[in-house]
């Protein structure tokens, strides 16, 4: 054996003596197709890499969080909120010793089945097909879609954790767990703070028990949540919250709800987004020729879920141009 080749196994052995005994570790991880095993990364490793690499990940710099072509460079992207739900859930991962590796790959791939314009885009295809959940879709993304139909063929652990972010399932493995409720940690927070940039909020707003328990900076905030979760999660086999956290974390994310995400100064920019995909939907419906022929395999025949899988693929900017494109006459 080389030595390049110990190294992955050195890895293996070092999770074995330094991870809990419920973190889920990269020796045990199943994928659906059998491989070669990589002589310096783990699989946990390996598929975080695959989808740091991967088109679909590219494509989160230009999908919408929550404000559609917002006017300023710092607001957040499902990029950039990727990567923010990775450093809060690695945290977390770190301070009740679960696998880092496994958190990050479920972190970076949770939403690349996003559509554009965010949950706009979301809900408009929900409303025409009937039912469209973005989880879903970024299954279908990374074991079919994504590596020019190939799919990556990531570990189960890493596909269940990012099927069961979102939604009533529960993530098997520990690091899932921890991503489903750090998912709601970066989003709110964040989110909170791109409102109060944008004007739409001030730190007063806030309802009182939730600046009472959480603070009113969204790194306060953070550092509440994590340090919970950690406190309340040590030596347990699942993870959890106190009580008190969690019921101010609920009424964090009701107000939010109510003053941001379904606002009323958003709405007219929401309207938009939703009218784009149901353009392009009902065009590429019409004559399924126009669209990209790798859609039509990849969809083994079925017209919409062609459609379907090619619009909740497009970034904001390209349904923007390409909704220009076919709609609105040159000048």
């Amino acid at each position: 054996m080389s030595e390049i080749e110990n190294i992955r196994q050195r890895s293996e052995i070092e999770e074995e003596e330094r991870l809990s005994p419920y973190a889920a570790k990269s020796r045990e991880a199943k994928r659906g197709r059998l491989e070669e095993e990589c002589p310096i990364r783990t699989k946990y490793q390996r598929d975080r890499d695959r989808i740091l690499h991967s088109k679909p990940f590219r494509r989160l710099k230009h999908k919408t969080q929550v404000y559609i072509s917002p006017a300023g460079d710092h607001y957040r992207t499902r990029m950039t909120h990727s990567l923010e739900v990775s450093q809060i859930c690695r945290t977390i991962a770190r301070g009740l010793k679960l696998n880092e590796d496994l958190i990050e790959a479920v972190a970076l791939g949770h939403d690349v089945g996003h559509t554009p314009f965010g949950h706009v885009g979301e809900e408009a295809l929900r409303r025409i097909i009937n039912h469209f959940e973005h989880n879903e879709q970024s299954i279908r993304i990374l074991k079919v879609l994504a590596h020019e139909g190939n799919g990556l063929n990531l570990t189960e652990a890493v596909l269940d954790g990012i099927l069961h972010h979102t939604g009533a399932g529960v993530p098997k493995t520990l690091e899932g767990q921890i991503v489903k409720t750090g998912d709601r940690i970066a989003y709110l927070c964040h989110d909170y703070d791109d409102a109060l940039r944008a004007g739409l909020l001030t730190q007063s707003n806030l309802p009182e028990n939730v600046k009472r328990m959480l603070g009113v900076k969204p790194s306060d905030m953070i550092t509440t949540m994590v340090v919970d979760m950690i406190e309340a999660s040590r030596g347990q086999d699942h993870i959890e919250q106190s009580s008190e956290i969690n019921n101010a974390m609920q009424e964090f994310r009701e107000f939010m709800f109510a003053r941001v995400y379904n606002s009323e100064t958003l709405r007219e920019e929401r309207r938009k987004g939703q009218y784009i995909v149901q353009a392009l939907f009902e065009y590429y419906s019409r004559d399924i020729s126009k669209l990209p022929e790798n859609f039509l395999v990849w969809a083994g025949g079925n017209n919409i879920q062609a459609v379907v899988d090619y619009i909740s693929g497009l970034t904001d900017n390209y349904a923007i141009e390409l909704f220009q494109s076919l709609f609105v006459p040159r000048k």
